[in-house]
């Protein structure tokens, strides 16, 4: 199995996330997730164990993970990326490389 921890800190509204995904031997991803914001919180505990396949090459609009995330209340919220890109990781589809967001 393989584990991997992704820290959100998501600007404006001062929550923290932490998007911990783990891959099983079936190549099935279970999020665990920790966050300030009781949404968020919501939406870990709807998640069950999702394919690899399905987190990282399913379209936006049938996307397990962002299907779960609709009911979050800012639709800019940058958990539900970082829970894919947690589960890219997690699946060995990805480099873990660090995302910024940064005004100018």
């Amino acid at each position: 199995m393989t584990d991997v921890t992704l820290t959100v800190e998501a600007g404006a509204c001062c929550f923290k996330t932490v998007v911990i995904a783990t891959m099983d031997e079936e190549m099935n991803i279970t999020y665990k997730i920790k966050s300030e914001c009781p949404n968020v919180r919501a939406v870990g505990k709807t998640l069950g164990t999702i394919p690899v396949f399905d987190v990282i090459a399913t379209p936006f609009t049938e996307n397990a993970i962002y299907k779960a995330c609709s009911e979050l209340p800012h639709v800019a919220c940058p958990v539900p990326c970082a829970m894919i890109k947690a589960g890219e990781a997690a699946g060995e589809m990805a480099l873990k490389k660090d995302v910024t967001y940064r005004y100018d």
